[in-house]
């Protein structure tokens, strides 16, 4: 067979030349590419044999790569196997990353796995970073038990990292599930010590880890053996999570027993062992659904031993049950350590006791309570509390000897002393300052005492220094229900050297009461000194009260000069809320003291120091009441001065009520001057509003303005200029009142009829106006604007209307 071609002589002689030049070869193979295969080939053994490995660069690998895939796409298996060896031995190790991924290719499709199982092999021993890749390909041909092997040791490599982005965590729950999903299959481990090995590992995703182990027995066949898994491990697990998959998958799993069962015995015909069987797990399944409440408590203990609410969770689901009740309260004091306790630890002591109490054991109860009394709690409050409950205890059952012993036993004074707060002495050597217990005692020995052993308590109460302005109160009380008054009055002033305000104020509310009660007016020197010391330094929140028990006093006993002095002391001392009730008190009590003329420079005191939206109340009430006197000219100066703080726009009353006042007291020429102030006051506040708007405008538009050179404004800022005048001048007359009523306004062009009519409405018997006042109304016509003073002391309005 002729083999050289005349065609191929160029390419020979270029070879023969350059016999290292890959160039020269890749050009002589790609001439030969459509001829014979068995030529094609030589000439690639021709050019493997010129070219070794040694000496090749990173282009020649190209050979080697085109001669494999050449061989795998003519199907010749062994040929291909050993020329991708060839390629491997020849080619530098670091060209072998070229090699592999084409030979991997080939190797996977083959139809038997046992070749591309050992070139895996090889494979790994050069990249052991790819094994995930080797045990997705095992999987995939059902070689689980290799798998199993190698995904074991990839989770046992702490230096491995996934090229897929798996944790350590997820690798080994991949493998938990290959090897409890196929136990017939995985044969080389361990499969109950690896699981186990991850549930000491992975401490806080223990639920999955369980239920595995479960699932490899079950499928396993060893169905008790799964059972004692899943008991293990919801008597084990410490989270709600965990717990609720091991439940859940227990459950599930008598489900499907009890249903298999059910489903055999309807196969096979019904017996008694069958029916026997049947039973016990029907008997098992809805037992398991019952001990959930309990079982989750338990786990929720496991969490928290300390947590003193889950132990009573505890007690009320064994109700019914003594015993168990008994065990767990023992347990539970037993446990519980008080500094560490969430919740209040005594409670368990008190609700142990009270569970023997019910039971009509007190002895029991009794010793529960004096153990009870021995624990070192955290809080004062919680010994405390135990000793209350067992004194309630024995008042319950009319023991009140022994109430009262436990009580006195609870605040007898420690052979060591220690302050309340202090946290490094145990609260045994605390408790005897513990007001809890104190009150109690002090109620025992009012209800069961004597006089003389309730006073000794609560002087003593005083003297530790621990009372309230409530206990202060409540030893006033006692010693005044036995008579004993002026005691009752030096327990309140012990309390008042003990208090400060806001504290004492119901001391002092409570001991002036009383006081008056009990004197009235015969230790009225007396009383005053206890009224002047109360509100010395007394808070302005509580003054009004006191201030209006002294003038009640000087009102019914004292003098009423006195009384008027303090109201008129409230009336400054009190809140500036109050102040304006305390002016509306002090003005009727002096009218009905002294008559309603009197209270002309309480209302002109109030005018002047309340704020403007009761001195406007008070203007009126006080115009009102200088009318019903008689006193025209006083009321309308009145009005005249309380109209330059009412913006008719706000105040529309006010006008309203000055204008039925004209119209019945007054005449054309008042009317006229009440108008031509309305127009003054509202041209007032306009001129206000207007300068506002002004000065909004400029701050506006001063930044845009200001960066213009002069001359240069653009159109666009000259546009926003004027819309702002144009807007400020709509808003402007916006606030323009408009003439509801004639009476509203009187301009330059009121008509004549207009005037006349207001005037007739205001007398008509006496004004009648000619054609000869037409000089002196066009002399009218276009009032001057009057500028008003700021508001003022009233006494410079109303000086020349004073008392003849």
């Amino acid at each position: 067979v002729k083999v050289m071609e005349d065609d191929d002589l160029p390419y020979e002689e270029e070879i023969i030349r350059n016999p290292y030049s890959v160039k020269c070869w890749m050009r002589y193979i790609e001439f030969k590419q459509n001829g014979p295969k068995s030529t094609l080939n030589m000439i690639y053994e021709r050019a493997l044999k010129e070219l070794p490995g040694r000496f090749l660069c990173p282009p020649q690998i190209i050979i080697w790569l085109d001669y494999c895939q050449f061989l795998v796409t003519q199907c010749k298996i062994t040929r291909s196997r050993r020329t991708f060896d060839r390629a491997l031995r020849a080619l530098p190790v670091t060209q072998h990353p070229r090699i592999w991924p084409l030979y991997l290719r080939f190797v996977r499709n083959l139809p038997l796995p046992e070749t591309a199982i050992r070139v895996y092999r090889r494979y790994l021993k050069l990249s052991p970073e790819n094994a995930e890749e080797y045990i997705d390909y095992l999987r995939s041909v059902g070689r689980l038990d290799e798998a199993a092997v190698r995904l074991a040791a990839v989770v046992n490599d702490e230096s491995f990292v996934s090229k897929e982005g798996k944790s350590n965590y997820q690798l080994w729950h991949e493998l938990c599930d290959l090897i409890s999903q196929n136990p017939d299959k995985v044969t080389s481990l361990n499969v109950g010590a690896i699981i186990r090995g991850g549930l000491t590992r992975f401490t806080d995703q223990l639920g999955k880890l369980w239920c595995s182990l479960a699932d490899y027995y079950i499928r396993s066949g060893h169905f008790e053996k799964a059972r004692d898994v899943y008991e293990e491990a919801i008597l084990t697990v410490v989270t709600v999570r965990d717990f609720t998959q091991v439940f859940d998958s227990y459950a599930q799993f008598e489900e499907s027993m009890i249903a298999a069962k059910m489903e055999t015995t309807a196969e096979m015909g019904q017996d008694e062992d069958d029916d026997i069987d049947l039973e016990l797990r029907l008997a098992r399944f809805e037992q398991l659904i019952a001990r959930r409440p309990l079982l989750l408590n338990s786990v929720l203990l496991r969490q928290n031993p300390h947590n003193v609410h889950e132990w009573h969770k505890r007690v009320k689901l064994y109700e019914g049950n003594p015993r168990q009740i008994i065990n767990t309260y023992t347990e539970a004091v037993q446990t519980v350590d008080p500094m560490k306790a969430t919740g209040k630890p005594h409670s368990l002591w008190v609700s142990f006791a009270k569970f023997y109490e019910e039971n009509e054991q007190l002895d029991d109860a009794r010793t529960i309570f004096e153990k009870a009394t021995k624990v070192n709690y955290k809080q004062v409050d919680d010994l405390a509390a135990v000793w209350c409950e067992y004194g309630e205890m024995e008042l319950r059952h009319e023991n009140y000897e022994q109430a009262l012993r436990i009580l006195r036993k609870a605040t007898a004074i420690p052979s060591k002393k220690a302050e309340y707060f202090d946290a490094s002495e145990p609260v045994q050597n605390r408790v005897y300052k513990s007001l809890k217990v104190w009150s109690m005692l002090a109620d025992l020995e009012e209800s069961l005492g004597t006089f003389q052993s309730t006073k000794a308590v609560y002087d003593r109460i005083i003297d530790l220094r621990i009372a309230t302005p409530q206990i202060i109160i409540n030893y006033a009380m006692f010693l005044e229900e036995h008579n004993y008054f002026e005691e009752s009055f030096k327990a309140y002033e012990r309390g008042i050297a003990l208090f400060r305000w806001p504290n004492v104020y119901d001391i002092w509310n409570t001991y002036l009461t009383k006081f008056i009660d009990r004197y009235g007016g015969k230790k009225l020197e007396r009383a005053r000194d206890l009224f002047e010391q109360a509100l010395d330094g007394c808070p302005a929140k509580f003054a009004k009260t006191i201030y209006l028990l002294y003038a009640k006093l000087e009102e019914e006993y004292g003098l009423a000069r006195h009384a008027m002095a303090v109201y008129e002391r409230a009336t400054q001392a009190v809140e500036t809320e109050e102040r304006h009730h305390m002016f509306n008190i002090y003005i009727k009590r002096a009218a009905e003291i002294y008559g309603v003329t009197y209270t002309r420079a309480i209302y002109q005191k109030a005018i002047e120091v309340l704020p403007d939206e009761h001195a406007r109340d008070m203007c009126l009430r006080f115009a009102d009441m200088e009318s019903k006197l008689g006193e025209i000219d006083r009321a309308r100066a009145i009005y005249s001065y309380c109209s330059q703080i009412c913006d008719p726009r706000v105040t529309a009353n006010f006008w309203q009520t000055w204008k039925e006042f004209e119209i019945r007291h007054g005449n054309e020429d008042t009317i006229r001057e009440m108008l031509r102030i309305k127009r003054s006051v509202q041209a007032t506040y306009n001129t206000q509003v207007n300068f506002m708007s002004s000065q909004m405008l400029k701050a506006t538009t001063s930044s845009t303005v200001s960066d213009l050179a002069p001359g240069q404004m653009g159109i666009d800022d000259m546009k926003m200029l004027e819309q702002k005048a144009q807007q400020l001048a709509a808003e402007a007359e916006q606030d323009k009142p408009k003439p509801k009523e004639k009476i509203l306004f009187v301009r330059s062009d009121t008509s004549r009829s207009e005037l006349a009519e207001l005037s007739k409405q205001a007398n008509p018997d006496e004004i009648n106006i000619d054609d000869d006042d037409e000089d002196e109304d066009d002399e009218d016509q276009g009032p001057e604007e009057v500028q008003l003073e700021q508001k003022s002391v009233p006494t410079a309005v109303f000086g020349g209307l004073k008392d003849d």
